[in-house]
């Protein structure tokens, strides 16, 4: 039998197995967490074992948008099917966090990266392609998934002045935990075993080549994961990870490795923007006037922070540019949602039309 309180299994997640199980009356089903999704298709880890599982007709029919399907790290109720290392998945369990972005590309759909995550690693490395803008928007998406983010900065033992991108990372990351690895000499590892104790799960997050497999091999033992080296010509790393997977920890707790991403836009968040960039709150908290809009008004906090260099333009500008891009999305969602509902009411009107009792 597997034990899976190493998995994350806690007295919440039973309660609500017990709660869904007799709502369904799902007396042969056990609880399950997803380690691996693949069109549709899940590994899940249950007591008895992993198995290759899919959903139920029933749980299809009543799914609408992604996140009414299971995600990597989802707890699942789970049916075996006789004689067989399969299983059909009857529900999810309420989620505890939700890590997503919005998809790559012109699509207006979402992303799901992880969920049930307890702390989200972003992690960068220590080179020319560290990019504060985009450790901004991580940590935006990291706030609002109910998550604890911790900085991770990598290649430690390949720069000659690693306080230089420390000191850029807490600039950023006001208030959140930033550590420094090597995964080479292995300084630092243990720092972030320690926090993934009693299982915790964590999810890593970041671009390509910052060494996100390495950190996996680090932490679980050499050899879990496959690793690339980085382009010499720019410092930009090759892809490494090509799916979402659960990986437990030999010292107690799990990681979700994530596939690299160099472009991360962010999913209908706005109010996280609050708790990424606090110290433009505060500012614009303290100017004249309510309805500033941070241009020309006298007594204008920002624009005195920005003369002053006490708030980069740089971040300034990633702000504003933040904004605008969740506007945009959230303009294009209620077109959506719109076009949506007339869709739907489209069809109902014309199966009651030929519907018999309607019929003269």
């Amino acid at each position: 039998m597997i034990n899976l309180n190493e998995y994350g299994w806690n007295q919440f997640h039973q309660e609500n197995m017990d709660t869904i199980v007799e709502e369904l009356k799902a007396e042969n089903c056990g609880a399950g967490r997803v380690t691996l999704e693949h069109k549709r298709m899940y590994r899940v880890m249950t007591a008895e074992g992993e198995w290759l599982s899919v959903c139920s007709g029933a749980f299809q029919h009543a799914a609408y948008e992604r996140r009414d399907y299971p995600a990597v790290g989802d707890w699942v109720v789970v049916e075996r099917m006789p004689g067989e290392e399969r299983g059909i998945i009857h529900a999810i369990l309420p989620r505890t966090s939700l890590f997503s972005r919005k998809s790559a590309g012109s699509t207006i759909s979402e992303q799901i990266i992880a969920v049930n995550v307890d702390i989200v690693f972003l992690v960068m490395s220590m080179n020319d392609d560290f990019n504060a803008r985009r450790l901004e928007r991580y940590l935006v998406a990291a706030y609002d998934s109910g998550a604890t983010p911790v900085v991770v900065l990598t290649k430690k033992d390949l720069t000659d002045d690693p306080d230089h991108y420390l000191e850029l990372a807490k600039a950023i990351a006001f208030g959140t935990d930033v550590f420094s690895v090597s995964n080479t000499t292995g300084e630092g590892v243990e720092q972030i075993t320690d926090l993934l104790k009693n299982g915790k799960t964590a999810a890593l997050l970041g671009s390509s080549g910052v060494g996100k497999s390495s950190l996996v091999n680090s932490i679980c033992g050499e050899g879990k994961m496959a690793v690339q080296g980085i382009r010499e010509d720019d410092a930009k790393g090759r892809h490494t990870t090509t799916h979402r997977e659960l990986i437990k920890i030999p010292t107690g707790g799990v990681l979700i490795d994530t596939p690299g991403m160099r472009e991360f836009q962010l999913w209908n968040e706005s109010e996280s923007l609050d708790s990424g960039f606090k110290d433009i709150e505060e500012l614009a908290a303290s100017c004249k006037f309510g309805d500033c809009r941070h241009e020309s008004e006298p007594g204008c906090a920002i624009q005195q922070a920005l003369d002053s260099g006490e708030l980069s333009r740089e971040r300034y500008g990633n702000y504003v540019k933040l904004q605008k891009e969740l506007a945009f999305l959230d303009r294009k969602m209620d077109r959506q949602a719109q076009a949506a509902e007339r869709d739907k009411w489209k069809k109902i009107t014309k199966g009651m039309r030929k519907h018999p009792s309607n019929k003269k």
